[in-house]
């Protein structure tokens, strides 16, 4: 369970990024967080991760008030993240980093699975080095395999969709649903993306720094108008 109290937080520049926000996540599924650009989506999720540390207010983890803990140290207790701009590692390869996520050794298959659900070949990616020689849209889905190895508890994806290609999206969607299915476990996903809108069982929409709406149904059909109109075209 994760509760964010009376979060505040203000960019060096002195601009108001998010103001009191307070939420209660529990149970288990998708969560997604959408909203204009600009409105604090991001910046929340790097609060919640441990990554940016609020000017005021509680970030409470499993009853645990972790606020002034690390990234590390939120990992260590079930809190993973994938960034929207993922980190490079030269000298480790996608199969290293894919079993130190996983805690062991992986077999052929247990690799050829996870890349498979982020529309890449083992055979072709599992001895790359994580580095340059990877474009900026191979390195965010080995990011997200990363965490989908590491099978956590508490998944945080940031736009996971930058650089995931039309044919290998559904992937990654379902992806998205076997996780949910598999595990008792909350994955919260920042996305404006039609599809990820319609898989959340929850969605929050930030504006200007505030929780402007927080439901499903009634924000989905405001959100995809043709998702309540039984005359237009369901989107596919």
């Amino acid at each position: 369970m994760l509760e964010l109290k009376n979060i505040y937080w203000s960019a060096p520049s002195g601009h108001e990024v998010l103001h009191d926000v307070s939420l209660k996540i529990e149970g288990s599924g998708i969560v997604v967080i959408t909203g204009p650009n600009g409105g604090g989506k991001t910046t929340l999720a790097k609060i919640i991760a441990g990554i940016e540390k609020p000017d005021s207010g509680s970030v409470i983890f499993n009853g645990e008030d972790v606020t002034g803990l690390s990234v590390t140290d939120r990992a260590r207790k079930g809190i993973s993240y994938a960034f929207q701009q993922p980190v490079r590692f030269k000298g480790l390869t996608v199969k290293d980093l894919l079993e130190l996520a996983s805690g062991g050794k992986l077999s052929e298959s247990g690799i050829c699975s996870i890349l498979s659900k982020v529309g890449l070949c083992a055979k072709d990616y599992e001895d790359r080095d994580v580095d340059a020689s990877l474009s900026g849209g191979e390195i965010k889905r080995v990011e997200i395999a990363t965490v989908l190895a590491r099978k956590p508890g508490f998944a945080i994806f940031d736009e996971p969709e930058a650089g995931i290609d039309l044919w290998s999206f559904p992937r990654l969607i379902g992806a998205f649903e076997e996780m949910r299915s598999e595990r008792d476990g909350i994955e919260i996903i920042i996305s404006h993306q039609e599809r990820i809108l319609e898989i959340a069982d929850r969605i929050i929409v930030i504006e200007n720094g505030r929780v402007k709406e927080d439901g499903r149904k009634d924000v989905l059909d405001r959100l995809i108008p043709s998702a309540a109109c039984p005359v237009c075209p369901k989107r596919s």
